[in-house]
């Protein structure tokens, strides 16, 4: 009997320490060995935010890392890998702890903030799994986060930025690089959503609106002008590379999807031979799509459908870049203005 129980244990353990397949102990902690249930416990949480809940690769990337950095505190503090009953019992003065050390090496509140969150969620979902019941970190309050408002160029920048140089008529770099920061500034997109785009996908001159999935899923249509239309097809006519109707459109130098990090230089080039300030980055284009057609008359409902956001409050920010223009409509048109 001692034999069998000993061999169920084993392989009880081993069932515990074997991570689903789309997320592996070493995006939970690759330097740092957990207990067994805490282990597998972290990875099921990630494999539910990313199937459950939709999340981006990058959330769960920064939610993983956020999670590594707060258990080898814990391990740190403890003296031995934390396991699940360890969490059962922490207090507040553990958070706060912790979110002070990371302060001290630099972390701004931002950061600080989504750390937390993670935690947080974390924790909530280990308590409706019945895995332990510890609402110490609810009590824990949110740093406050320096309020910030988006930084859109004005609009003659923005139309030197995206104006195709005359050599991208003939090199397929720079008719790549002129399209990609048309649809960014010309459509509103992210611009992993820009770089995601396959042909089978890409505006025509009979397809003038394209579907874009956007961060948690959702899907929206944004329809595209004839110069972004025609910069693509300028594109496709020039690149040496065959572009799959499934695969990313747009291709690096050595043919492979291009990077993001490629359109990121592309503009710092042009911030220091343009006269661009330091805020002028690819997502800096899809804040002056947003602000110019806020500044256009555009009204904010149709301008979040455009720009995926879940939540009006975020597009609401825009109205804080544009407050003169509101100020002018409200003088207009209130009866007692």
């Amino acid at each position: 009997m001692e034999n069998h129980a000993a061999r169920t244990a084993a392989a009880s353990d081993h069932t515990l320490m074997t991570s689903p397949p789309d997320i592996s102990a070493e995006t939970i902690a690759p330097e740092l060995p957990l207990g067994a249930d805490l282990e597998r416990a972290v990875a099921d949480w990630l494999t539910h935010l990313r199937h459950g809940r939709d999340a981006s690769d990058k959330t769960i990337e920064a939610y993983a890392r956020d999670v590594r950095q707060f258990l080898n505190f814990l391990a740190h503090r403890l003296g031995h890998p934390p396991c699940i009953a360890d969490l059962q019992h922490l207090d507040l003065k553990v958070f706060r702890g912790f979110l002070a050390a990371r302060r001290r090496n630099g972390t701004v509140s931002r950061s600080l903030a989504r750390s937390l969150s993670a935690l947080r969620q974390l924790f909530r979902w280990m308590e409706a799994r019945k895995l332990l019941q510890n609402r110490a970190i609810l009590q824990l309050a949110m740093p406050k986060v320096p309020h910030s408002v988006p930084k859109p160029l004005t609009v003659a920048k923005a139309a030197e930025v995206v104006q195709a140089d005359a050599a991208a008529e003939l090199d397929w770099v720079l008719a790549r690089d002129a399209a990609v920061l048309l649809m960014l500034y010309g459509c509103g997109l992210r611009i992993s959503e820009a770089l995601s785009l396959t042909p089978r996908d890409a505006p025509t001159p009979e397809r003038e609106v394209i579907r874009i999935v956007g961060k948690g899923g959702k899907e929206r249509l944004v329809p595209v002008l004839p110069a972004i239309r025609e910069a693509i097809a300028r594109y496709v006519a020039l690149c040496p590379y065959p572009l799959a109707a499934d695969e990313p459109m747009f291709r690096g130098a050595k043919g492979g999807p291009l990077s993001p990090r490629i359109i990121q230089l592309a503009m710092q080039r042009m911030r220091e031979t343009m006269d661009l300030p330091a805020t002028a980055t690819p997502h800096a284009l899809r804040h002056s799509f947003a602000t110019h057609l806020l500044s256009a008359g555009g009204d904010l409902r149709q301008i979040q459908e455009l720009l995926g956001h879940a939540s009006l409050s975020t597009t609401q920010a825009y109205t804080e870049v544009d407050r003169d223009r509101l100020l002018a409509v409200y003088d207009v048109a209130h009866p007692r203005a």
